[in-house]
């Protein structure tokens, strides 16, 4: 096969659009750039004023853009249990831990098994019974009442 055995096309490329010549009625005169002015010109750049706006307004205080890279995203939330329940759940002079919650049904033990789930004593209130809390955080309100009633409390 030879180059002049090739048919040409029927339709030839549409010849290049030379702009802003002659007075026709599509790409004369300004040529589609509008009317005439600063914008109307060959290199015009001019400063976006959205920018100008936003550096204009103050900075406030907040979380900042690398605030992603401090946070722990993994640490699960702890399960708040007020003191009245754990009244509730306990007999005076038990010892509280972890498995005493799942046992109790406070944590399910499908999520204990797969992480630690941190549980924390909250809540003003009152307590009646002595009880003994180990490897469970307290608020200090929680712990002041714990205390108060002849029970112990120890990270």
């Amino acid at each position: 096969m030879q180059l002049h055995h090739i048919a040409r096309p029927n339709t030839l490329k549409r010849p290049y659009r030379r702009v802003g010549r002659g007075q026709s009625s599509t790409r004369g005169k300004q040529s589609g750039r509008g009317g005439k002015g600063q914008t109307a010109r060959a290199g015009n750049k001019r400063r976006p004023e959205l920018r100008d706006i936003i550096k204009k307004l103050p900075k406030r205080r907040g979380f900042g853009k690398n605030r992603g890279r401090t946070v722990v995203g993994t640490r699960a939330d702890a399960i708040a249990v007020s003191i009245e329940r754990l009244s509730a759940l306990f007999e005076s002079g038990a010892t509280v831990t972890r498995a005493s919650f799942v046992e109790k049904g406070v944590i399910k033990g499908r999520a204990a098994h797969r992480r630690e789930v941190p549980v924390k004593i909250v809540g003003p209130g009152s307590l009646d019974k002595k009880l003994s809390l180990k490897g469970i955080a307290a608020t200090a309100s929680a712990r002041a009442a714990i205390e108060k009633a002849g029970g112990s409390v120890s990270d």
